[in-house]
């Protein structure tokens, strides 16, 4: 079907084909030898062509059953000439038209850049919500049901495109070696501040849009597309019945959707994998950034200065200059040492060569470090029994309240979250915290969400209200309101993990 791309006057191949895909959009179905040279013209052919080298391109064309071609016996021809240029008409094949799709999708990707798209990420949720008010209208609302749900599939589609598109270009980005530094850096930089804009709020937006998924599955994914494939309203057909395959290609299109924020086999969803590919490209930016930003503080680099020598080593005239190269290269050190004195000042005279003098001893730790040894009294080693004994008190006292704190909102059982009552603030704080990780977890099929403290000692199981009561929780500092959560909260080490006397708090539905 490609076979065009990979011959000669694969140029013309293409053009025509492009000529009939044109034609096309313009519902011409055939076209004759002098409209296929006009459209030649509409498409950008300049160059000319021969009526034989035409008319051999065309019948290439029909062998590789690209086109077809059919007699016009609808026409009056007055001359023989006539008949032969207008009597052949030539349309698109099948295999044609999907060799000219090919095409075209493959020179679509190599000019694309891929993009991460918020707005992409809104549309989606915008349609589930839209979706989800249409399931409750009547039946002549089923052609708002199939254009809503072809244009929820499109963003979908959109999304998954763009951001495979961007990913790679991102990989090549992070193993390319620029070598203009400054667009190398400003590249790099630009892609920093991109990642990072399209990073805030991704939780929140990809949270949005799996609870609107989960909407429109409890109102029926089936009976949606029933209704959308009335809506669609496919014309018949004389051969395979098309609705089955029209019904696949929907379930395969919400099954990629429902990969990318809520996957039914417990894996991690796409977006969030996304979300981690984007930290690790910024994290590799930014050392990449901080490596030629270091180069650049640098007055020269050791790698160009090794190159240079190299070069100087590679033009030397003779064995003898390269050794006086290495001595002049790697021979030298520091003069350090030259304000150094001798202990007895009397043996040295001006007068006397520094041949003859008495040499002075030199450090080892001038070498190395850059400065002389110096010996002085050893400190004093400072006892700190007293400060490590009133750190330990500090830290037993700070378990002790931690403990007690916990003791305080221990439940044995399901209560309501009003039931709490008047808390220390500290104890507050500790509720707050274990609340805000059981309602960023997700809830389970029954609504049930579980929240766990950083060391797994305490959890939390977060039920919803099941009425619209408002819990009000007082502390010396303030009052603070909210939902009345059914909670229970529990330590993972039983009744002995906190050893102290004092029972749990009572559950009570009331």
């Amino acid at each position: 079907m490609f076979r065009f791309t990979t011959v000669e006057r694969t140029d013309l191949y293409g053009a025509l084909l492009e000529a009939f895909g044109v034609a096309g959009e313009h519902l011409e179905t055939a076209l004759g030898f002098d409209a296929v040279r006009e459209r030649l013209r509409v498409v950008g052919w300049l160059a000319a062509v021969e009526d034989e080298e035409l008319y051999e391109a065309l019948r290439q064309l029909v062998a590789w059953e690209l086109l077809d071609v059919v007699h016009n016996h609808a026409e009056n021809y007055r001359t023989a000439e006539e008949y032969e240029r207008r009597n052949l008409q030539y349309s698109l094949t099948r295999r044609g038209e999907a060799a000219l799709a090919g095409v075209r999708h493959a020179l679509e990707v190599l000019a694309s850049t891929g993009a991460l798209q918020t707005a992409v990420l809104e549309a989606i949720a915008d349609r589930l919500d839209e979706l989800c008010l249409l399931c409750d209208e009547p039946a002549t609302a089923d052609r708002r049901i199939f254009s809503t749900l072809r244009e929820l599939e499109g963003h979908l589609e959109a999304l998954v495109e763009n951001t495979k598109a961007f990913n790679g270009e991102l990989q090549r980005l992070l193993r390319a070696e620029g070598a203009d530094l400054d667009v190398f850096r400003e590249v790099k930089a630009a892609t920093v501040a991109y990642l990072r804009e399209f990073l805030v709020n991704l939780d929140r937006r990809a949270e949005t849009v799996a609870d609107a998924v989960a909407r429109v599955e409890r109102r029926g994914v089936a009976d949606l597309r029933e209704r959308a494939l009335r809506g669609a309203e496919l014309p018949p057909s004389a051969g395979a019945d098309p609705v089955p395959g029209w019904l696949e290609s929907r379930r395969a299109r919400w099954a990629g959707l429902r990969a990318w924020f809520l996957p039914e086999d417990g894996t991690r969803p796409r977006i969030d994998q996304l979300h981690d590919i984007a930290r690790r490209a910024i994290v590799s930016l930014m050392r990449v950034l901080e490596r030629i930003n270091e180069s650049r503080r640098r007055s020269s680099s050791a790698v160009r200065d090794f190159r240079e020598l190299a070069r100087w080593f590679a033009a030397a005239p003779s064995e003898e200059d390269l050794h006086r190269l290495w001595s002049a290269a790697f021979g030298l050190g520091a003069a350090r040492h030259a304000h150094l004195a001798h202990p007895d000042p009397e043996l040295i005279s001006p007068s006397l060569p520094w041949a003859q003098a008495q040499p002075v001893e030199v450090s080892a730790l001038l070498r190395t470090r850059g400065r002389t040894e110096r010996f002085t009294r050893t400190g004093r080693v400072r006892d700190v029994a007293a400060v490590r004994a009133e750190r330990a008190e500090r830290a037993r006292a700070e378990r002790a309240a931690l403990a007690r704190a916990w003791r305080e909102l221990v439940t044995d059982g399901a209560v309501r979250l009003s039931s709490f009552g008047a808390l220390d603030p500290g104890v507050l704080q500790l509720l707050l915290d274990l609340l805000g990780r059981a309602l960023s977890a997700r809830p389970d099929s029954g609504g049930l969400r579980r929240g766990v403290t950083s060391d797994g000692e305490v959890e939390v199981l977060l039920s919803p209200p099941p009425d619209d009561r408002t819990a009000v929780l007082h502390t010396a500092e303030g009052s603070l309101a909210g939902p009345d959560y059914v909670v229970r909260i529990s330590v993972a080490g039983g009744a002995d993990a906190f050893p102290s006397p004092g029972a749990g708090r009572r559950g009570a539905l009331g």
